[in-house]
């Protein structure tokens, strides 16, 4: 896995827009639990791999470092033979002094060698530090976005299990309803009704029967009267 691969896949997975796939999903839930284990499994692989770029870069600073320590080293033996050389040829030992010069340059040689590398790996060194926190920052949203994922999930477990029990309560709201022993009650006071108005029904249809009959009775009683008179009547003639 090349490092380019590695950031542009942890970019991608980093700039991935949540709602916009939730949106598009038939499950949403199935689609988080999917993308959780997906960021989880993607995470992991690329912490492995900048975990391995991590340890190419600190092999690169530190053989900048021994290059850069060499460079001093080499100076230092380099400055120590040259002193050494001179003071021989002040005391007139030129054969010495020289062979003192000769171990000069070639640690100034090496120096110079030493620097060059160290200034040749330079570049590498910030290019790779510059993917290194790319990597990071990258890893760093890749783990922000799946505590959002979690939370997401967790937050639509918990509204589908909200609904499922309205969902419930409104079914068994309905079957009692449907059964619902009041309406049993309703049915019985209305046949209780029934019953009181044929009864005050039969009470007003006897009690006109009555007067009926009262009238009757008064209506004999005038007749009587004027049969009466009319025997008095008669009787005075």
């Amino acid at each position: 896995m090349t490092k380019q691969t590695i950031l542009g896949r942890v970019a991608q997975l980093a700039k991935a827009n949540i709602n916009a796939l939730l949106d598009q999903a038939e499950d949403p839930q199935k689609m988080l639990d999917q993308l959780i284990r997906d960021y989880t499994d993607n995470i992991k692989e690329a912490e492995e791999a900048v975990a391995a770029t991590i340890g190419n870069l600190r092999m690169l600073e530190q053989d900048h470092k021994e290059d850069q320590d060499a460079a001093l080293e080499w100076g230092a033996k380099a400055l120590a033979a040259s002193r050494k050389g001179d003071e021989l040829r002040a005391d007139g030992n030129a054969a010495e002094a020289d062979t003192f010069d000769r171990l000069a340059k070639v640690a100034l040689g090496r120096q110079l060698q030493a620097e060059k590398e160290a200034k040749e790996a330079e570049p590498t060194i910030a290019s790779q530090t510059e993917i290194v926190d790319k990597l990071r920052s990258g890893l760093d949203r890749m783990k922000v976005k799946l505590t959002e994922l979690r939370a997401r999930r967790d937050q639509l477990v918990a509204r589908a299990k909200t609904a499922e029990a309205q969902n419930q309560m409104l079914d068994a709201a309905r079957n009692i309803d449907v059964l619902d022993p009041t309406s049993e009650l309703s049915r019985f006071e209305e046949k209780v009704r029934r019953e009181e108005a044929r009864a005050l029904g039969r009470q007003e249809l006897a009690a006109s029967s009555l007067d009926a009959q009262f009238e009757e009775l008064d209506g004999l009683g005038d007749a009587a009267e004027v049969e009466a008179r009319l025997a008095a009547l008669k009787a005075t003639t």
